[in-house]
């Protein structure tokens, strides 16, 4: 079962939808159509979209749950965010409900709680991780059933999600999210990826939703030092570092590639290399990858950041646990688990709340 941190403090997960049957049905416009239900109903819900991918037969999200504000949303609050989401005559019936309300209260007609109820109404599914996906996921599978005349479910079961540390495994999490399309080999630069918030950063603009992508980033790169979602500072050194993260494991592919266990397999491309020669080149390449801590492995696709329920420091996973002690045997001491495989390159520095000890780089 996935473990959920009762926290004050916002909370990041990676999230994971799939096709029914892996299909192939997400062409352009439909993950363009994504993209915007997405955005939809992040301005709704109060949550924040750090970093995505949209691919033909699943999706990844990086999402940002803070708790809803100690005094809630003041009514013209709440009705900017019905804004993103409900026709302006739905909003607009709702604004003379809280009028009326109000009008009643000062009178002594009634308490506040009727106010209240009103707000309720829509809060309930504002700042809740669930809510959000469900929202999203329900709205653009109706949208895509009319447009395909089909019906039934598209996406398989629930969705899936890791929590995700700030930090190192935030930043981690988001250049794993934006490399999808490099694995999937659609591109070789994610720049050259439309529907990621990479792509939507560099390709997006400085206003709008390319400002939206740019300061999700920010707040990937920076939450642990806390600072917020500002855009203005993606051009201030964030945007470098973060490409530097994306592109840390590219090796050219007519001199070597990353081998199942995460080492560095140099090709012999020119004819009579020696098998010393071999070695030095493989010494240099592999000093290249390692500039950036665990690069090479954002380029292979890593079950932990999947199915690992909590990714983050040794100190977090086992907070984690704690606070959801009951969803494990009672044989087991903590929660943290050194990762293996192709991720035991971030040995130490992440940890995983599952110990994923067969096929973990499947």
């Amino acid at each position: 079962m996935q473990p959920r941190l009762e926290s004050r403090r916002p909370v990041i997960y990676h999230c994971i939808g799939r096709v029914v049957n892996r299909e192939f049905v997400c062409g352009d416009v439909e993950r363009e159509r994504q993209r915007m239900y997405m955005r939809m109903y992040e301005d709704f819900s109060g949550c924040r979209v750090l970093a995505y991918c949209f691919m033909s037969n699943h999706f990844h999200l990086l999402l940002e749950v803070p708790p809803m504000p100690a005094g809630g949303l003041s009514d013209a609050e709440l009705l900017g965010r019905l804004r993103a989401i409900y026709h302006e005559a739905q909003v607009d019936g709702v604004a003379l409900e809280l009028k009326e309300a109000r009008r009643r209260i000062r009178q002594g007609l009634a308490d506040a709680s009727s106010a209240a109820a009103i707000h309720t109404r829509f809060t309930y599914r504002m700042h809740n991780l669930s809510e959000f996906m469900k929202s999203f996921t329900q709205r653009y599978t109706q949208w895509h059933n009319r447009r395909h005349r089909r019906t039934g479910h598209l996406w398989e079961d629930r969705f899936r999600s890791v929590i995700v540390e700030d930090g190192a495994a935030c930043k981690t999490m988001a250049a794993y999210i934006d490399l999808n399309p490099v694995r999937a080999g659609m591109v070789k630069d994610p720049a050259d990826y439309r529907w990621s918030g990479y792509g939507e950063a560099v390709g997006g603009g400085p206003t709008g939703h390319g400002r939206k992508a740019r300061a999700g980033l920010v707040r990937a790169m920076l939450a642990h030092e806390g600072v917020g979602a500002d855009a203005g500072l993606w051009g201030r050194d964030v945007s470098r570092r973060y490409r530097r993260i994306l592109l840390a494991g590219a090796v050219e592919k007519q001199e070597a590639r990353v081998g199942r266990d995460g080492g560095v397999e140099v090709r012999r491309t020119r004819k009579g290399m020696s098998a010393e020669e071999a070695r030095r080149e493989k010494e240099r390449l592999e000093k290249r990858l390692e500039e950036i801590p665990y690069g090479r492995m954002l380029r292979c696709r890593i079950r932990y950041f999947t199915d690992g329920a909590v990714i983050g420091s040794r100190a977090f996973v086992n907070e984690a646990f704690v606070q959801a002690r009951e969803r494990f045997g009672k044989r087991r001491q903590d929660g943290a688990r050194a990762l293996r495989g192709v991720a035991s390159s971030a040995k130490g520095l992440l940890w995983s709340a599952r110990d994923l000890r067969l096929g973990v780089d499947g």
